[in-house]
């Protein structure tokens, strides 16, 4: 079991680390998975920008990208998130910065379990599986 956390080009700190790792690791074990190596890496909406049409082939700014490494029923991958793009959605939604970026942090797990988010039908399961594994979050802190 492997979770990282780095910064890309920016100053960022992720608070309690060491409870985020155990509550990834309690997720992915929730869906009955085995958690394998998942590295986050905090950046500036640029350097997510630059990733997403590199990578992707997407024009467009988001707060989240997620490079799936997923063998079998080990859970791996690659996860970027701008922390500008996070910030601004918390103020958009009128919620704590903390909670948005939990909020983000498992949406990329819940992506590395097989979840998708394209379809209206796809987005309301994950914004559920989310909500759900938010909740286990606040039962360990």
């Amino acid at each position: 079991m492997a979770i990282s956390f780095s910064c890309a080009d920016l100053d960022f700190e992720l608070v309690d680390e060491k409870l985020k790792k155990k509550w990834i690791s309690s997720v992915v074990n929730h869906y009955g998975m085995h958690l394998g190596r998942i590295t986050y890496l905090f950046c500036s909406d640029e350097y997510v920008y630059k990733a997403n049409m590199k990578y992707l082939n997407h024009d467009t700014y988001t707060d989240i990208i997620t490079f799936d490494c997923v063998e079998g029923n080990l859970i791996s991958g690659d996860i970027m998130i701008s922390v500008d793009r996070v910030k601004d959605n918390a103020v958009k939604f009128s919620i704590p910065f903390e909670r948005e970026l939990s909020r983000v942090i498992i949406h990329g797990v819940l992506h590395l379990l097989g979840y998708k988010d394209k379809t209206d039908t796809e987005a309301a399961e994950m914004r559920q599986k989310e909500n759900d594994a938010l909740a286990m979050l606040d039962a360990l802190s």
